[in-house]
């Protein structure tokens, strides 16, 4: 179906709230349209559902978010699941909390049917991802939430992820998905490569003032904090809790397999190379992630104007906040959401400046993100199925 027919089905199809829109900023962007009511049998919902989606790897924590916002997308319905050790169960026995959805069982990706899929979000390890792409029908729509196709240079790749990229042919053709940054490449796209959680939290805010000429593109320094989600859900001794509570662990120091990715995004907002510093950091809490950077102000340029360009870069933006002055972002406030929280800060050290960025690992940082990311090249509304409010407390 093309991006066409999904853009008018939504027209005679979706979901609003009573005002008739999703979202307030909606309205702007969809003055002149008519929309209708309508609701969702989540027990029928995946014969009613014209989209038809693939998970594979839903056993993963990822697999599992993407499960869960799909319960009130009213476009994309669920026929095929995969989960190689998990094989033959549902997904409510894996994950009670998704008892309550009506899906097919899992099966091994080597088993998988994608004849009845129209798109897939692939959440499998990184290092095994490209070699199964790579086999997929070229007619499905694909985003790819491992790190196996964000970086443009193969060389790079194997650099700092040890071995030979396996699709070389397949990177050529990956659009890297910041949604925010990249919505014009994401529209055409059949393979996206969703970006990773830290660099999300850090592109999104530094980019656009990198563009604006507003900070320097030298000595920027990150300090990162990530709930134990972002490890994934293997067994590792290091996850364990009594490895991690009560306590704050630096890992990857200097060799995180985001860095490259980071100033990826960062060199070409400045066309030209930027080198970060940055040091991710594993909380003891489930989900949440925090991105403080420090950054050099370009001469002339003050707070005041980093967040008047923050303002005009998103006031029209769905998920990205400008709080208000002096109002700390935390990550507590995005917990179970799609939204990125921003400020920036004078630093005490003149002709600097502090960004602190919150988002959601496994939303924001990952499913959440992803689905987006369908959403805009399927031709919908990017916020169809995101709009859940943070979980408080």
């Amino acid at each position: 179906m093309s991006s066409a027919t999904f853009s008018s089905n939504f027209l005679q199809t979706g979901c609003l709230r009573k005002d008739g829109f999703n979202n307030p900023k909606d309205k702007k962007r969809n003055v002149g349209k008519v929309f209708v009511k309508c609701s969702v049998n989540t027990k029928t919902q995946k014969a009613e559902k014209e989209v038809r989606l693939g998970v594979l790897g839903a056993s993963g924590y990822t697999g599992s978010e993407i499960v869960r916002l799909l319960a009130n997308h009213p476009h994309f319905g669920i026929t095929l699941m995969t989960a190689d050790r998990k094989a033959g169960q549902s997904i409510g026995s894996v994950f009670p909390h998704l008892v309550s959805q009506y899906l097919p069982k899992m099966v091994a990706v080597k088993d998988a049917d994608f004849s009845d899929v129209d798109a897939v979000f692939c959440c499998l390890p990184h290092g095994t991802t490209q070699e199964i792409i790579k086999g997929l029908p070229k007619s499905l729509k694909i985003v790819d939430l491992s790190a196996d196709f964000r970086l443009r240079d193969i060389s790079e790749y194997e650099e700092w992820y040890g071995h030979a990229h396996r699709a070389p042919e397949l990177q050529k053709e990956a659009v890297y998905g910041l949604t925010e940054i990249s919505r014009e490449e994401v529209k055409s796209a059949r393979l996206v490569a969703n970006p990773g959680c830290y660099p999300t939290s850090v592109q999104i805010p530094l980019v656009p003032l990198i563009k604006a000429n507003l900070v320097q593109p030298k000595n920027i320094i990150i300090d990162s904090k990530s709930g134990v989600s972002g490890a994934g859900r293997g067994a590792k001794e290091a996850n364990l809790y009594t490895e991690i509570a009560e306590g704050i662990y630096s890992y990857g120091v200097t060799r995180h397999r985001h860095v490259p990715e980071i100033e990826q995004g960062l060199s070409d907002a400045a066309n030209s190379k930027v080198t970060v510093s940055f040091t991710p950091h594993l909380m003891p809490m489930s989900r949440g992630m925090q991105s403080t950077i420090y950054v050099e102000l370009a001469p002339g340029v003050e707070v005041k104007d980093l967040r008047q360009q923050l303002k005009l870069s998103f006031e029209d933006e769905d998920f990205v906040v400008l709080l208000d002055e002096g109002i700390v972002p935390r990550t507590h406030n995005t917990r179970g959401s799609n939204y990125c929280f921003i400020n920036v800060f004078p630093d005490r050290i003149p002709g600097r400046a502090i960004i602190i960025s919150v988002i959601d690992n496994l939303v924001k940082g990952a499913s959440g993100q992803a689905l987006q990311n369908l959403n805009v090249m399927m031709g919908f509304p990017e916020s169809t199925g995101l709009l859940y409010q943070p979980l408080f407390p």
